[in-house]
């Protein structure tokens, strides 16, 4: 009788132990399901749509002018330079190339450089030091200085680029070396963009070709004392690879064929180059800009995309899967587990804005769709979560 008891007692005061853990296990998921379709912010032109468009046999004028409503093309000669940033904080580089140029300053003072030399530039302190090495000759290391410009005859190799046209300044800012390339905006930076496959249909690239010198615009009026430059080679602003886009095997003629034939070509607002923006893909309708940065524009509105869902067009991003561990997605919303996330608000082209997530012990953290989706590299805003 008394071996029942205790039996019966374990049994009951095992009840609860387990009845806890199960439902503590149960409340937070091993890993989060996130399907989704698109690729990148959704706002202004769509490039797979810019390709299903042009493959309908719409113009680079028709693609622009459905992207962004209102809009026109504005043609007249361009004939601004644009400074590029290749190296932001950098403590150190080298140049190669022929017929290297080296001047003090911006162009004023020159320092002979042998054929076939390496310059090479380093931080001391706040100064740049530069050297001139070539094979069979004693390193020359003229006095450091704050700013130095190079020049050249054909193409050099700096910072991992093949740079052909233009010329370089390394200045000091900061304690770092920041290094630009300066070249016209109209068609030189332009030939270096890569942002559309170049294989693509020509009315598509020319588009392509038309933004992206129309975002050069728009930028050249300010110097940014950080970077010493109007734009980025990244994509902080359009992703800048130099001589590489045009050279490439087979396609690069196509692209510097569509640069040349958009020559001057701009998209103009009220007779201003407007605020321009790009990404791959959607998840079937464009973006509002006040939806994702705030600010509302009458050329950056929601248009329809359905060429963005489509398979054969869009094979990678049309319809994608990401699956996040316990692990990843507690530690992006700094919570010690995630038992549900829920999304907060939606755009009117059902993209996310928000999301909260709540522990298993019921504390809630939330955070805005950018964040969320950078710590965990989710391709868009236009997902569904379910748990496994």
């Amino acid at each position: 009788m008394a071996i029942r008891k205790l039996l019966a007692l374990l049994m009951f005061l095992a009840i609860p132990i387990t009845a806890a853990t199960s439902s503590f296990a149960d409340s937070s998921p091993s890993r989060f399901i996130i399907t989704g379709s698109g690729y990148g912010h959704g706002v202004g032109l769509s490039q797979i749509g810019a390709k299903g468009l042009a493959l309908e046999g719409k113009s680079a004028s028709d693609i622009l002018g459905y992207y962004f409503p209102g809009t026109q093309i504005s043609a007249a000669p361009i004939t601004q330079s644009i400074r590029v940033n290749i190296a932001h904080q950098s403590t150190y580089q080298a140049i190669t190339g022929s017929n290297l140029q080296l001047f003090r300053g911006d162009l004023t003072s020159p320092i002979p450089v042998p054929q076939g030399a390496t310059l090479k530039f380093s931080m001391v302190g706040k100064t740049i030091s530069p050297s001139i090495s070539a094979k069979g000759s004693p390193t020359l290391v003229p006095a450091s200085g704050s700013l130095f410009t190079v020049k050249w005859d054909g193409t050099i190799k700096i910072a991992g680029l093949t740079l052909k046209y233009g010329s370089v300044a390394l200045r000091a800012v900061a304690g770092k070396m920041e290094v630009t390339t300066t070249m016209a905006l109209d068609t030189e930076y332009i030939y270096g963009i890569s942002e559309m496959s170049s294989a693509w249909p020509q009315a598509a690239i020319q588009s392509q070709a038309i933004a992206s010198r129309t975002y050069g615009l728009a930028h050249i009026a300010t110097i940014r004392k950080e970077c010493d430059c109007n734009v980025y080679n990244s994509i902080y602003d359009q992703n800048y690879v130099g001589y590489s886009k045009e050279s490439e095997v087979n396609f690069g003629v196509l692209w510097k064929a569509a640069v040349d034939a958009t020559s001057g070509m701009n998209i103009s607002y009220n007779g201003s180059p407007i605020n321009v923006y790009f990404f791959s893909s959607s998840g079937g309708m464009t973006q509002r800009s006040e939806d994702v940065w705030g600010t509302a524009y009458p050329y950056l509105v929601s248009v329809a995309d359905p060429y963005s869902l489509d398979l054969v067009l869009n094979p990678t991003y049309s319809h994608w899967q990401r699956v996040i561990n316990q692990r990843d997605m507690s530690a992006t919303f700094g919570l010690p587990d995630v038992a549900s996330i829920a999304v907060d608000a939606r755009t009117l082209t059902n993209s996310v804005l928000s999301l909260t997530a709540t522990s298993s012990t019921g504390v809630k953290a939330s955070l805005p769709v950018g964040t969320f989706k950078t710590k965990l590299k989710i391709p868009s805003s236009w997902f569904q979560i379910n748990t496994n």
